[in-house]
């Protein structure tokens, strides 16, 4: 297996942010194979013994037999394996996974935020199908000043495709702040409890609402935190047992 930044594998293995994994190394409360570690440290998972503060660090997640990961997709990017457009897929952004994974859901092309992968069919046909309901948790920028009119009105029953939706959740986080360019925007905080094929865009443009940014920050208890865009890491055991007994 390819070597890794210390940092890196303690997020991984979802113990420790990248930062403050950086801040235990500086102050030699890590050791690999018994010799304390230095910033900027590589090592081979399931090779290398790392203990944080005398305590062995080990990705039990990965011991199932199965891959589990999250990855906090940038927009521009199709949940596909393959694009006949050629346009960039979310599979570019894997290719150090050292397993064959598959997106769990999706998220349109203009969205960004967290997208689970896995190898494990049977979990995702269990996340996948209609019946089940864990929560998603998007935060969605949109154009304007909103009040408490536009929430009743994109949270009042509504029908897409001949389907009735479930009922969602809207928070107003932000509104009549003003970005860069001096344009007006608010803020939404908006949980599903299903995935409709481009469901918060297709509601937003029902209560007319023009939507600038959307980002998935949270399924269920699985949270994005401070994943950087465009990158990966393992599930940690927990997180995988929440999602097989959620």
């Amino acid at each position: 297996m390819e070597k890794i930044r210390l940092q890196k594998y303690f997020t991984d293995c979802g113990v420790l942010s990248r930062r403050r994994a950086e801040a235990e190394i500086a102050a030699g409360a890590v050791t690999i194979n018994g010799i304390v570690a230095s910033i900027g440290d590589k090592i081979t998972p399931g090779i290398d013994q790392i203990c944080w503060r005398g305590q062995p660090v080990v990705n039990k997640a990965q011991n199932t037999g199965h891959t589990y990961i999250m990855l906090h997709k940038p927009p521009g990017y199709v949940t596909t394996m393959a694009d006949e457009q050629g346009r960039p897929c979310v599979l570019d952004l894997l290719v150090d996974v050292p397993t064959r994974v598959y997106p769990v859901g999706r998220l349109d092309m203009y969205s960004e935020g967290l997208l689970l992968f896995t190898d494990d069919g049977a979990l995702t046909n269990k996340l996948t199908h209609p019946s089940h309901s864990i929560p998603k948790i998007y935060l969605v920028k949109v154009k304007g000043t909103l009040d408490h009119t536009d929430i009743k009105r994109l949270t009042a029953p509504m029908e897409l495709d001949g389907y009735m939706l479930r009922p969602i959740e809207a928070q107003l986080c932000k509104t009549g702040e003003r970005d860069k360019g001096g344009n007006l925007y608010s803020l939404l905080k908006i949980t599903l409890y299903e995935g409709r094929n481009r469901q918060i865009r297709r509601m937003c443009e029902t209560a007319q609402l023009t939507v600038l940014r959307l980002r998935r920050i949270a399924v269920g208890a699985l949270v994005l935190s401070d994943l950087p865009r465009g990158k990966w890491r393992h599930l940690t055991e927990t997180e995988v047992q929440y999602l097989q007994n959620a």
